[in-house]
């Protein structure tokens, strides 16, 4: 099934750097920073100093970026919640004085807080999962993932490398896009990067995108109805549903979309991403890079396990060890290679949803005979598509920290399930905090979802002050 779809012109002139406004930046601490040690929250790498600088850092420091400092994260990025790091927990500032210690969303935790109280204009995160978005719905700030490829990862610690993605929070949206898009960030290709778009894919995906956001009467936005999952929280859900009628009632069209292979995403990215993981922290021997045991002067495998098995935590120690048998020869066939067929169906059912094309693609017809049999159709050439999704964030208010620690790592996992899908697609991914009444202390997020490289129309979107719904 394919439809016409909105061909555009590039952009209006882009904002000189000189004339860039100053802003303060938080470095995640996974994101390699001149004069400040990078240790991802992890004991294997003590003070551990990068003798380069991160292509994003660098990038922000030419558009008035001042690094404030570093922040605070699950170890390597490996969390929901910033709890699995070496410096002790990240706390959420929006409980009140006294009360029971609440989570930060993670991995970014410690960026999401320093932009929730003000020590930060901007803070770099990266978003694995959700590991940016999360974080902003707990805290009640912006949380945008990029389209995968878009920023530069040179100098970020990898955790799964066909997944991460450079991310950014700040109070607002307006921010964030000045300084993606006014300062032609979007448009620099990094050589370093080997996940870095080059200059001539950049510019063919952004004449395959509109450049303005058009008249709210003219979208149609998309609810996908496996998000609505039963452990979603009755307020979040009216939350969800108020936004989705503020956004009808400026004349916007909204429409239930199927993503069926939104069920098997969650399981297929705890595969993969381990995987990667296992791969990625082989180097960390006690000898590259890590400290070193009581039996440093150990050779092979009792200098590799003294290294790891002091410097890595527990849940880091977990997800290497499922991702190394995923990996081996009697699990590859029925784990990893089953996990990146869903992932590609998990991208084809979002290209059947979006009105635009996929840029990376060519143009795919797709056979109506493979979908379900009860799915609505616009017309005698399919569904209705969209121009972008509308979801919750996170299925559930931030918990307290003693409710995490007695979770299972089953369960933790579990609060991705809305964040996931987006990721293993590569499209870009943005929550708002939302909040209907007063009756509740913390906010929630809203998570908009578009097409790849639809980034300029979503941050447009998202900017949109639908009150009292987004509470920016």
């Amino acid at each position: 099934m394919v439809r016409g779809k909105t061909q555009s012109s590039s952009p209006g002139p882009l904002l000189r750097l000189s004339d860039a406004k100053p802003f303060r930046l938080a470095v995640k601490d996974n994101i390699a920073t001149e004069g400040l040690p990078t240790q991802c929250a992890s004991g294997i790498l003590g003070q551990h100093a990068s003798p380069f600088e991160a292509t994003i850092v660098r990038q922000l420091r030419a558009r008035g970026a001042t690094v404030v400092g570093k922040t605070n994260m699950d170890e390597f990025g490996m969390g929901s919640h910033s709890v699995n790091s070496v410096h002790g927990p990240v706390r959420n500032p929006l409980a009140a004085a006294g009360e029971e210690d609440v989570s930060a969303g993670g991995s970014s935790g410690g960026s999401a807080v320093a932009v929730a109280l003000g020590d930060a204009d901007i803070a770099l995160g990266t978003d694995t999962g959700g590991s940016v978005r999360l974080p902003a719905a707990y805290t009640g700030v912006v949380g945008y993932k990029p389209s995968y490829g878009m920023l530069s990862r040179f100098g970020v610690v990898p955790y799964a490398n066909s997944l991460d993605t450079v991310g950014l929070l700040a109070r607002d949206v307006e921010p964030i896009r000045q300084v993606v898009f006014d300062t032609g960030l979007y448009e620099e290709h990094d050589p370093n990067d080997p996940t870095s778009l080059s200059v001539g894919t950049r510019r063919r995906c952004s004449r395959a995108c509109p450049p303005a956001l058009p008249n709210t009467s003219r979208l149609t936005i998309g609810i996908p109805v496996e998000y609505n999952i039963t452990e979603l929280d009755p307020s979040i859900r009216a939350a969800w549903a108020a936004a989705a009628s503020a956004l009808e009632s400026q004349g916007a069209r909204l429409v239930p979309v199927s993503l069926p292979s939104t069920k098997e995403a969650l399981c297929a990215y705890y595969i993969l991403a381990p995987a990667e993981a296992s791969s990625n922290l082989a180097k960390y021997d006690g000898v590259r890079y890590g400290v070193r045991g009581p039996g440093g002067d150990a050779a092979g495998e009792t200098l590799y396990s003294e290294a790891r098995g002091a410097g890595f935590g527990a849940e880091v120690k977990r997800r290497i060890l499922l991702g190394t048998y995923s990996l081996s020869s009697e699990a590859m066939d029925n784990y990893f290679i089953q996990a990146q067929k869903i992932r590609r169906l998990v991208q084809r059912d979002f290209d059947r949803v979006f009105k635009l094309d996929n840029p990376l693609y060519e143009p795919r017809q797709f056979d109506l005979s493979d979908m379900s049999a009860d799915t609505a159709l616009e017309d005698k050439q399919g569904p209705v598509q969209v121009d972008f999704l509308l979801s919750p964030t996170a299925p559930t208010y931030p918990p307290k920290l003693s409710d995490v620690r007695k979770r299972s790592s089953v369960d933790v996992y579990m609060n991705d399930v809305l964040t996931v899908p987006a990721s293993l697609a590569g499209l870009p991914a943005v929550s708002v905090p939302v909040k209907i009444d007063q009756s509740h202390r913390f906010p929630t997020g809203l998570q908009l979802i578009a097409q790849y490289w639809d980034d300029r129309r979503l941050l447009a979107l998202a900017d949109k002050k639908i009150t009292p719904f987004w509470t920016l």
